[in-house]
């Protein structure tokens, strides 16, 4: 579920990454492009060493020639994956033959690393001789978790949002404790009139559906604010869940809550006092402003629905 997310937030901030990470690129390398007499494979070397230090969150730096083929070993701050890979064919990458394609720099979809095996985005920028010959392609592979780190300070992998996750997680086992106890509150205040039918209240009853509706209200809330904010559970655009999906949910057990209130409230001023009725009255009022309310928070949060 995590990765679900995570993905979702590198594509609503992909723009401004390659931006980023375009111009760090562009700035600290740039001098490479068009140099005199031609660029030799040392003044390639000497330049994405710099990168190095501009991007420390970078996985690996390394440069491929023309046909793919990667004519420098990776550098990294990890030792373990530094000092290796010249020679690797790189041309079935979409970071190579869009590079060539496009003639500029580009930041590729996440995908598999082969050196760590953790989801990596790839940064390339072209280099070109003074003829305007091709001379090599600069890569830096950062991995999803850090790209997020560095752009989207708010992501689910940033010190805050390890924390929001642990805030979430901790008021959802709270509140489904209290959930579970409006259950057995619920379910207690009704058995202990076993099978004897005509001693049952149905005042009791009422109270026992109350106590059951509240539960399950609770219930809602505590699974939608798990899946949406702990677990990242994946948005389906064009669907309810693209609305504020924990909102929707206890707002809609709160009324069916409430309309059972009303109804029982209903009856027992129909049994007992009649004068009280109106009270009945303006709490019908009052779910219905509540339903009409939700109502019209489902359509004007639905792109699809406001078209119409």
């Amino acid at each position: 579920m995590l990765v679900v997310k995570e993905i979702q937030e590198y594509a609503q901030i992909r723009t401004k990454a390659r931006a980023y990470l375009c111009y760090i690129m562009s700035r600290n390398i740039s001098q490479t492009v068009n140099v005199e007499g031609g660029a030799t494979l040392e003044t390639v070397i000497d330049k994405i060493k710099n990168l190095k230090e501009a991007i420390p969150h970078a996985e690996v730096i390394y440069a491929i020639d023309g046909r793919g083929v990667q004519i420098t070993d990776n550098i990294s701050n990890d030792p373990k994956l530094s000092g290796f890979g010249k020679g690797e064919d790189r041309s079935d990458r979409a970071y190579y033959y869009k590079t060539l394609k496009e003639h500029r720099c580009i930041l590729t979809d996440p995908y598999p690393s082969l050196v760590s095996n953790e989801l990596v985005v790839t940064a390339s920028f072209p280099l070109y001789d003074s003829e305007h010959h091709l001379v090599a392609i600069i890569c830096v592979d950062i991995t999803l978790k850090n790209i997020l780190k560095m752009i989207h300070p708010s992501s689910v992998d940033s010190s805050f949002g390890m924390v929001s996750k642990w805030v979430y997680a901790s008021f959802s086992f709270a509140l489904m404790a209290v959930a579970l106890l409006l259950f057995i509150k619920g379910v207690t205040s009704f058995l202990h009139f076993g099978v004897e039918f005509k001693h049952i209240d149905i005042n009791e009853v009422f109270k026992s559906t109350i106590l059951l509706t509240l539960s399950l209200a609770i219930a809602d809330l505590v699974k939608a604010i798990f899946e949406e904010e702990v677990l990242g559970k994946e948005k389906r655009h064009g669907s309810a869940d693209d609305t504020h999906q924990t909102m929707v949910k206890f707002l809609g057990s709160i009324i069916i809550a409430l309309s059972i209130e009303a109804l029982m409230l209903v009856f027992k001023s129909a049994l007992t006092d009649p004068s009280k009725i109106e009270y009945a009255v303006y709490l019908i009022v009052g779910v219905s402003f509540l339903l009409v309310s939700l109502s019209l928070y489902i359509k004007f949060s639905r792109p699809e629905l406001k078209k119409k």
